[in-house]
């Protein structure tokens, strides 16, 4: 069952993949959705797609933003704008990553999946938190995988490299073992109704970017898109937060059939590495805007 509500959806890196699948998904269900991508051009283009599916309210509730996700000033500058159009927000769903690109460093030196996957949803998402408590209910879910690793912190402050397969499960362990620290945090602040889902979405998806990166897939893109769109706005999830689903659980990574809730990787649940992860990203975050 799905809350008939219209939500105000904010969706990062939807201009391909299972972020733009979702937005399309969410628009036709009569939802307002906002995209986000780094090319104005494409974005303007996926806008128009979302638009001639919206249904309901969301007809003329259909917009986004522009922001490269490797650059942190781009990225406060985004929710600045967002802060500034949108009286409040229901979901954030922080889908943007990367896994292989020909530039592995960003202009401030460090891994770009570590930025783009990490640290611009970690800036992104605090920065919006005031829209987020404006809603009776929000979500935040954050795009995992079942690829997490143990942090190099060597190599999250940009002093060691890592090649494309564990800088990728690295930057979303971070993420993950964010999550769970954040549903406690916004818990213990006496910020209500603000639930916080980690996801891996499915492993091998039809997507552009698993091509790239293995030139294969085991399941349809639609598969994650549906698994997002779900944790978005079903009333079955109402209630969970500090929790990750994985949505390989019950197939063993092959096929379209949803997945569970699932335990994540050992560090995700590990109190006193979440407490390290947090001092060395606040070490990571004041280098780059010293």
């Amino acid at each position: 069952m799905t809350l008939n509500i219209t939500k105000t959806i904010l969706i990062t890196g939807s201009t391909d993949g299972i972020g733009k699948l979702a937005a399309l998904k969410l628009a036709e269900a009569g939802h307002q959705v906002y995209l986000h991508g780094r090319d104005a051009d494409k974005l303007a283009s996926v806008i128009a797609e979302v638009q001639a599916v919206a249904t309901g309210a969301a007809v003329d509730n259909i917009d986004g933003f522009v922001a490269d996700f490797s650059d942190l000033t781009d990225v406060l500058k985004m929710a600045a704008d967002v802060n500034e159009k949108l009286p409040k927000l229901d979901v954030l769903i922080n889908n943007a990553g990367i896994y292989t690109t020909a530039s592995a460093l960003t202009k401030d030196g460090l891994d770009v999946r570590f930025m783009v996957n990490y640290l611009a949803p970690y800036e992104l998402t605090n920065a919006l938190l005031p829209l987020l408590k404006q809603s009776d209910k929000a979500r935040i879910v954050n795009l995992s995988s079942a690829a997490q690793a143990s942090i190099s912190y060597q190599a999250l402050a940009g002093q060691t490299r890592l090649d494309d397969k564990d800088a990728y499960a690295q930057s979303k362990l971070a993420l993950t073992m964010w999550s769970m620290a954040l549903a406690d945090t916004v818990a213990s602040n006496d910020i209500n109704d603000i639930n916080v889902i980690a996801v891996n979405p499915g492993s091998l998806l039809n997507t552009k970017m698993v091509d790239e990166a293995y030139g294969q897939y085991w399941s349809s893109a639609d598969k994650g898109a549906n698994i997002l769109t779900e944790l978005a706005i079903s009333d079955e999830f109402a209630n969970d937060t500090g929790k990750y689903f994985d949505n390989d659980i019950k197939d063993g990574a092959h096929g379209d059939a949803r997945g569970a809730f699932g335990r994540p990787h050992a560090d995700a649940l590990n109190q006193a590495a979440i407490a390290e992860l947090e001092q060395q990203t606040q070490t990571v975050l004041q280098s780059i805007f010293a």
